[in-house]
């Protein structure tokens, strides 16, 4: 289960450390407006639902304070060859093509100790900040 801060369901990006601590500021300053998780790893080991349309979630960083409060925007479930370039570029972390996407993904899920392949369902989760 995620844990929850004033009332909110957390969001922590990517694994603790230099990781987290790049992709919050990247999400602070709105370069980042989107991020992708697993259905079976990221939701269904931890026994959580969706997050929905119009819900805020606690941003919390590297320290595990709420550093802000994001909206989720928009939210998909696709399988992994099917992640758009749109969405891939609204991660705002840097990637030249959608191939690229895919490959720093599989590192990332593999080093997490999944393997991710083609029909892989991936939750596409699209947000922006309304509070800092």
């Amino acid at each position: 289960m995620w844990g929850r801060m004033n009332g909110l369901r957390v969001m922590e990006l990517g694994t603790p450390g230099k990781m987290r601590t790049w992709l919050t500021d990247l999400a602070l300053s709105g370069a980042k407006q989107g991020t992708a998780g697993l259905l079976d790893l990221d939701y269904h080991v931890e026994n959580e639902a969706l997050e929905h349309v119009g819900e805020h979630l606690a941003l919390v960083g590297d320290a595990g304070t709420q550093v802000a409060t994001i909206e989720v925007t928009a939210i998909s479930q696709v399988p992994f060859s099917e992640v758009t370039w749109e969405f891939a570029h609204s991660e705002g972390e840097g990637y030249a093509t959608i191939d690229d996407w895919r490959e720093s993904h599989r590192r990332y899920w593999r080093a997490e100790g999944y393997e991710v392949n083609d029909s892989t369902i991936v939750v596409c989760v699209s947000f922006r900040v309304v509070d800092e």
